[in-house]
This record gives structure tokens, sequence and C-alpha cells, in this order.
């Protein structure tokens, strides 16, 4: 006899790290919170938000995950202890939630409007590194012409390791039309090493 028709409640689990898992089948009683899952990792800081048919909202925090494997005809699944939080305990326990983003000016905006402004530094030694390419061609072409092609073409290469995934092709395509001076050589071989693989 399937125990599904038993669990009447939809609830939330947010992770610690952040993720979020909606649409959990779940039977949240007096002393426990009974999920016939076990293909989610649930663990001891863990929330659980219930939404309620009257609009009302309550979160708890996982004490013990209470995981048990399938055993005869009974599927694996938790038995989780909790602790029932209060309307400021949950709001933050909800606000410690640390969420990891990546690549330049990553972000989120949880229920609000973003007016920051945002500022991408690159990694300091190919910042170096580009500029000193800037002072080579300046040394190393005398013509205004020329020189003002290679700063173009600095400033594409600059503009890559800006982006969020900067593209070695693109990169070694555009170093290897600067001219051809061994200080400039150097340089391109250290900015194309930054870029990895």
């Amino acid at each position: 006899m399937s125990m599904s028709h038993l669990l009447k409640d939809t609830v939330l689990l947010l992770k610690k790290n952040g993720k979020k898992i909606d649409d959990i089948k779940a039977s949240v009683q007096s002393k426990k919170i009974i999920i016939m899952r076990s293909d989610i990792l649930i663990e001891t800081g863990d929330l659980i938000q219930r939404k309620m048919s009257n609009g009302g909202e309550e979160t708890y925090e996982i004490i013990d995950p209470g995981f048990y494997e399938r055993h005869s005809s009974i599927p694996a699944h938790y038995q989780i202890t909790y602790k029932k939080l209060g309307l400021p305990e949950a709001g933050q326990a909800v606000k410690d939630i640390t969420y990891n983003f990546y690549g330049s000016n990553s972000r989120v905006n949880n229920h609000s409007i973003d007016n920051s402004l945002n500022v991408v530094n690159l990694n300091s030694d190919i910042n170096d590194s580009i500029s000193q390419l800037r002072l080579e061609i300046e040394k190393s072409i005398n013509c205004s012409e020329k020189k003002q092609e290679a700063f173009e073409i600095i400033d594409a290469v600059e503009q890559q390791f800006s982006s969020d995934k900067p593209s070695k092709t693109v990169v070694k395509t555009l170093l290897a039309t600067l001219p051809s001076v061994a200080s400039v050589a150097s340089i391109g071989s250290f900015l194309l090493s930054c870029l990895g693989g």
C-alpha cells in the first residue's frame, strides 16, 4: 500500500547553501515531518517552509533529518525532528542562507530593486601585463597609425579578460596580430597562460 496518500502537506526545502527544492510532499505532524523521498539530501540546519491553505506559513529548522533506508515494502524516507521557528526567528534564519554566485557582476535581487553599481577588478597580474603591453607598444612603434591599431587590439584583449567567459582562441588571435617584439610575445604568453587549458 502506498503511503503517498498520507502526505497532505506541500513544503519547500531551503538548504544552507541557498539551494531551494520546491513541491515536496510531506506529512507535518506535531513532533515529526515525514517525507517519503530519498532523492534529496536533507541535513541538520536546513529549513522547511510550509504554506497552509489558510494563507499562513510555518518555518521549521531541521534538528535531525532521521533518514531511514528502504525496509521491506516501506520505501526509504525521512522522519525529521524539527524546531518550529517563530516569525522573527524564521525571518532571520532565511536571511542567513548563503547564496553562491560566480562570474563578474553576478547578483540576486530578493524582493528588491537593484540600484547597485558594479565594479569589476581584473586580476592585478593581468592588469599589470596589459599595462606593460601598452608600454612596450609605445616604446617599440614609431608610426602613430600602427601604434593606434596596436592599442585597439590591446583594448580588445582587455575586454576579453573583463568578460565572464574570455575566449582563449580570440585572445590568442588578437595577440598574434601585435608586432613581433620579444617582450610583447613574452607578455602575450603569460596572458594566454592565465586562461588555462
